[in-house]
């Protein structure tokens, strides 16, 4: 008779009560700020803070929306990620692609100032790039907004990209070269695709990134109906700070972008965070 092991379950257990506990810290703050957006501030200084709200005051919502001028602020959102994104995959890709297979006695340098740019900080280039920007005319432009944007996002998409296509054997490089191919068709036919998982990886850090960006746009554009979506939910913890439920409607509003595009693309995002990691 076989020997019959039994599975202690307790490692198991601790395993889904530990998930479970980052799972409710995680989505509770969330939760309290829906909740607390459908508040008068009157209501939300007098009753308890985790508390429903009594009366649900839908109105909160078109009135921040209104006075943050959140629709203007979304398209130029969606404007500054998309351009930004699509120029930071096209243009480091390039650029993985001569560094990994088409090496030169400049390559070291090159390749060394992109991963140089990795290091830097923005709050260590923030005065310099705005004296710059304002120097060359671009200051309250859409474009003194994409040059640093794109320039920011580059040395890592490089360095990712350059890592990944080292891998890529050289023989389906020189078996094209032989068929007649260009570089450009060898780019466009064979990199992009083999490289699509570091790609996802690239594409994500972008939108991210972009999207979510506050301090650099704050600073170069001073109109409006140039800034972004962070610049207008920050303009509630200014004057309208002591309307909290004006206040907590525009974090809402803010945050729901990223929340359905992560529930969108969450396998995606899983995939290409995963199979995109460097190969040491």
């Amino acid at each position: 008779m076989g020997d019959i092991r039994h599975t202690n379950p307790l490692p198991l257990v601790l395993i889904y009560l530990i998930v479970i506990i980052f799972a409710v810290l995680a989505i509770y703050p969330i939760f309290w700020l829906v909740i607390q957006s459908f508040k008068t501030t009157q209501e939300y200084m007098r009753v308890s803070k985790l508390a429903f709200p009594t009366r649900w005051f839908y109105k909160n919502y078109p009135i921040a929306w209104e006075t943050g001028r959140f629709g203007i602020l979304i398209l130029n959102s969606v404007f500054y990620t998309s351009i930004t994104v699509v120029s930071i995959l096209i243009l480091s890709f390039m650029a993985a692609f001569a560094f990994a297979k088409l090496p030169s006695r400049l390559t070291p340098v090159l390749h060394g100032s992109f991963i140089i740019g990795i290091l830097l900080t923005l709050q260590s280039i923030l005065v310099p790039l705005f004296l710059m920007i304002n120097a060359v005319g671009l200051y309250n432009t859409r474009l003194g907004v994409l040059i640093p944007y794109i320039g920011i996002g580059l040395p890592i998409a490089v360095y990712l990209g350059t890592e990944y296509i080292k891998s890529i054997p050289d023989s389906i490089i020189e078996s094209a070269r032989i068929d007649g191919a260009k570089y450009l068709h060898i780019f466009w036919k064979i990199i992009m695709p083999v490289a699509a998982p570091v790609a996802a990886t690239v594409i994500i850090l972008g939108i991210t990134g972009t999207w979510n960006e506050f301090m650099l746009i704050n600073i170069l554009v001073s109109k409006t109906e140039l800034k972004s979506l962070p610049v207008g939910v920050n303009q509630f913890s200014g004057a309208l700070a002591s309307d909290f439920g004006k206040q907590f409607s525009a974090l809402v509003i803010g945050m729901t972008p990223m929340i359905i595009f992560y529930l969108i693309f969450r396998k995606q995002i899983t995939t290409g965070v995963s199979a995109g990691a460097v190969k040491g």
